[in-house]
């Protein structure tokens, strides 16, 4: 029983071991990796600021950009890639390198830079609110930079004229709304005062038509001409004529009975 024993530890220790050596093995494979992908990175690193102080920035970017893909947490290559974005006038790309920085970094100086970078990049961009805040927290890690001061100070001026233009904007823009009120009102009445003459032309016009409306009724009624007589008149006249000849006839059949002549009296 004790040589099963035995033999069973000695198992165990030797599987032990193994897992020991196999865990060490791979441990050692992944330092040597890291190892060579740190230095990938520095070297990398040292080609982008080559191409940086030959001011070929894209070049240098793309150097940067391959450290970090060898190491991720390269602190040094994430700033110096802002540092090549922004001197390219990529500032909205160059932006999210610093702040990644002033996160990453554990030297308050280099949050500090960051920060300053930070400020300049949305100086650039005309986000001057933006600016003044980036140098505000520069200077909380790092008090004593004038430079910075100085940039605070200018960024501060550029908000408040920018606030005094949007005033002024505002004040034109109500001017001309009131303006415009003004106008709609004047043209409001101006059409009014158009509808109204239009409406008294329109009535003019219809007296007028009115009139020759009924001057021409009157001169088409039949109007009774002077010297003339109407039919009822002549045969009046007519009747009137023979009951008077019918008169005279007889006071002539009487006169040739007597003898006298008789003067003729007429009586129209």
């Amino acid at each position: 029983m004790k040589k099963k024993q035995k033999n069973n530890m000695k198992y165990l220790q030797s599987l032990f071991i193994l897992f020991l050596m196999l865990f060490s093995s791979k441990e050692i494979l992944a330092q040597r990796d890291s190892l060579s992908l740190q230095r990938k990175a520095k070297k990398l690193l040292r080609q982008g600021n080559e191409l940086y102080e030959k001011k070929q920035y894209t070049d240098a970017s793309v150097a940067y950009q391959k450290a970090l893909g060898a190491n991720n947490k390269y602190d040094k290559a994430t700033y110096n890639l802002g540092n090549a974005l922004y001197q390219n006038k990529n500032f909205k790309e160059a932006i999210p390198q610093y702040e990644l920085t002033a996160e990453t970094a554990k030297d308050k100086f280099t949050k500090a830079a960051a920060f300053h970078n930070i400020g300049n990049a949305m100086m650039d961009s005309k986000n001057y609110q933006g600016a003044v805040d980036a140098f505000k927290n520069s200077l909380r890690k790092n008090p004593n930079d004038d430079e910075t001061r100085y940039n605070l100070a200018v960024a501060q001026k550029l908000v408040e004229k920018e606030n005094k233009d949007k005033d002024k904007n505002k004040d034109k823009d109500k001017s001309k709304d009131k303006n415009k009120d003004k106008n709609k009102d004047k043209n409001k009445d101006k059409n009014k005062d158009k509808n109204k003459n239009k409406d008294k032309n329109k009535d003019e016009e219809k007296d007028d038509k009115d009139g020759k409306g009924d001057k021409n009724k009157d001169k088409q009624k039949p109007k009774p001409q002077q010297g003339k007589m109407t039919p009822q008149q002549i045969k009046q006249l007519l009747e009137s004529l023979n009951n008077e000849e019918k008169k005279t006839q007889k006071k002539m059949n009487a006169q040739k009975a007597k003898g006298k002549k008789i003067k003729q009296e007429k009586d129209w």
